[in-house]
C-alpha cells in the first residue's frame, strides 16, 4: 500500500485503481452531468474548457455533446492520469479533444472559449473565487460557466439504514477542521459564483440512487474506500483487515438487496451562469 504524499490535497491518491474508480464514477454520474450541461446551454459547435480533466470523462462527454465541429480543451495537473485521458480520447477517435498539463491559474489558455466547465474541482481549490474569476478571462462575453460540486453532508446512505454502510460512514467522515477538500462545496457554489462577479446562477441538484443486484453503486463505494485506505490506515481510523475491501462490494450489495432497500450516493449540485460583459474582480467586492 503506497504512502500518502502530505503535499497532495487529493485524499484518494493517484493509483491505477483510483483511475478505474474515476471511470466507474463517470458511468454513474455521467448521465446527470450530460443533462446538466444541456440545461446550461452547451451544445454543438462550441469550444469548451474542461478544468481538472482527470481521466478525461467529462472531456469525452463534452466531445460527444458538442460534436466534431466543436472543440474541447482539458487542463489537468497530474501528468500520469492525463496520459490515461489522452489514450481514451484516441481510442474514442475524438480528434477535437486536446489536453494540457498545468494549473489553471498559471497555464497559458485561449480567451475565446464558449464555455468553461468542471466537476468536483472547486472543492480542492484553496481560493475557488479567485480561480473562477481568472477563468472568466478565458470566456467570450455571454460564455457559459458550469460547475458541479458535491455536498458530502449527504453521504452514501441506504433506505432503510444498514449497519455496514453506517460503519463505512464512521470510518470515512473526516473530523472537523481536518483540512482537505471542502466537504460542503456543493452548497457554497452559488455564493462562489456571486463573489467571482457572475450573475445569480441557475442551480440543479441530483443524486444517483438504485438497488437490486446490478446497481453499480456498491462497487463504486467499495472502490472509493479502497482509494481512501492508505489515508485511513495512516490516520489510525481503520486497518485493511477491518475493512475487508476485497469483499466489500459484495457485502454492501448483500446488505441492501437483503432488505429490499436502495442505496443513494452523494448529492451533486450544478450551477450555471453566463459571463456578463463586465465582471468585477474579487478584490473589488
Amino acid at each position: 500500500m503506497s504512502a500518502i504524499d502530505p503535499s497532495d490535497t487529493y485524499a484518494l491518491g493517484r493509483s491505477a485503481a483510483e483511475t478505474q474508480r474515476l471511470i466507474r464514477q463517470a458511468q454513474i454520474y455521467g448521465p446527470l452531468t450530460r443533462q446538466f450541461f444541456a440545461n446550461a446551454g452547451i451544445t454543438a459547435g462550441m469550444k469548451v474548457l474542461d478544468v481538472g480533466s482527470g481521466a478525461g470523462d467529462v472531456a469525452l462527454l463534452l466531445a460527444d455533446l458538442i460534436g466534431p465541429r466543436g472543440a474541447v480543451v482539458g487542463v489537468e495537473t497530474n501528468p500520469t492520469i492525463l496520459e490515461t485521458a489522452r489514450t481514451r480520447a484516441r481510442a474514442a477517435e475524438w480528434t477535437n479533444v486536446t489536453f494540457l498539463e498545468g494549473d489553471v491559474q498559471s497555464a497559458s489558455l485561449d480567451e475565446d472559449f464558449d464555455a468553461v466547465v468542471g466537476r468536483w474541482i472547486m472543492m480542492y481549490l484553496p481560493e475557488p473565487v479567485a480561480v473562477l474569476h481568472r477563468l472568466l478571462s478565458c470566456l467570450q462575453p455571454g460564455g457559459i460557466v458550469a460547475f458541479q460540486e458535491n455536498d458530502f453532508t449527504y453521504p452514501p446512505t441506504t433506505f432503510p439504514p444498514a449497519p455496514l454502510h453506517q460503519q463505512l460512514l464512521r470510518w470515512t467522515t473526516p473530523p472537523p477542521d481536518s483540512g482537505g477538500p471542502d466537504q460542503r462545496m456543493g452548497s457554497k457554489v452559488y455564493r462562489t459564483y456571486l463573489d467571482a462577479g457572475l450573475p445569480m446562477p441557475q442551480l440543479r441538484l441530483d443524486a444517483p440512487i438504485g438497488g437490486g443486484e446490478d446497481w453499480p453503486g456498491y462497487a463504486y463505494v467499495a472502490d472509493t474506500v479502497r482509494s481512501l485506505l492508505p489515508m485511513l490506515e495512516q490516520m489510525g481510523v481503520a486497518t485493511p483487515e477491518e475493512v475487508g475491501v476485497d469483499t466489500l462490494a459484495d457485502r454492501l450489495r448483500a446488505e441492501v438487496v437483503g432488505q429490499r432497500g436502495v442505496q443513494m450516493l452523494p448529492i451533486i449540485v450544478g450551477a450555471w451562469a453566463r459571463k456578463p460583459s463586465l465582471t468585477r474582480s474579487p478584490e473589488a467586492r
